[in-house]
């Protein structure tokens, strides 16, 4: 990528290299253990259009006492059942081999092998895109493209705070936006603000690519990279949505 004003903006942080999400997952709340007690692991991959949207979730969970197993339902409470959204963090994989060692599962097996385990793979509805905006590109563009990333859990104001430190947010940003930030690469532009969605613990990164190149490893990096931060931010990925 180039040094352009915005490309010093620690959007990939230094262990989001590998390709599968992990997630801890703690105690039910009206156990009397630690808080610090983790109960096992999560690993999830999602499955994609050529065009980055989600099209399913294949998912993988161990403890000590089950070994590995795999269960779409258990995906789904993750984003859903406010119960189980309390008891799911996610982590980095570094993270995730010290609690699979701690817990006696010894060194955590390579993604090629977890990737075995994904035996019971969630589809998830997808439609052609929604036009949201201007059907031609300004010019000087050959394309515009406006993607939505959906989220569960919360930020705290911090973490907030953090991330319009990190993407370079305008000061005072807007009543809809609580962090936005701007990417140009080789002359394709990219562009994200952060929401929140309704009235639950959920959000939404709306990313709008507007293309001078070809552009298909920028932009499919740049989702990536921008849905990295925001899990290692606390945030749950549920799906990824084309508007235009």
């Amino acid at each position: 990528m180039t040094t352009e004003p915005l490309r010093a903006v620690p959007v990939l942080m230094p262990d989001a290299g590998p390709s599968l999400d992990y997630y801890l997952v703690l105690p039910r709340l009206d156990n009397h253990g630690p808080a610090t007690t983790v109960e096992g692991i999560v690993v999830e991959e999602f499955t994609r259009h050529h065009d980055f949207t989600t099209t399913g979730l294949d998912s993988a969970g161990w403890t000590p006492e089950a070994g590995w197993w795999s269960s779409a339902a258990l995906s789904r409470g993750m984003r859903t059942d406010p119960e189980v959204l309390a008891r799911v963090l996610p982590t980095s994989r570094r993270e995730a081999e010290d609690v699979h060692r701690a817990l006696g599962g010894g060194q955590l097996p390579d993604e090629p092998l977890l990737r075995t385990h994904f035996l019971d793979h969630q589809p998830i509805a997808t439609a052609p895109p929604l036009r949201l905006g201007p059907a031609q590109p300004p010019v000087g563009f050959h394309e515009r493209r406006v993607y939505r990333v959906l989220f569960a859990k919360d930020l705290r104001a911090e973490q907030v705070a953090s991330l319009r430190t990190a993407w370079r947010s305008p000061a005072g940003g807007t009543v809809a936006s609580a962090a936005s930030g701007r990417l140009v690469e080789h002359g394709d532009q990219f562009t994200w603000d952060l929401r929140r969605v309704g009235h639950s613990l959920a959000w939404c990164l709306d990313v709008t690519a507007l293309l001078r190149t070809d552009g298909t490893a920028a932009l499919g990096s740049t989702l990536s990279e921008l849905t990295n931060v925001l899990r290692q931010h606390g945030l749950i990925p549920v799906t990824t949505e084309r508007f235009a």
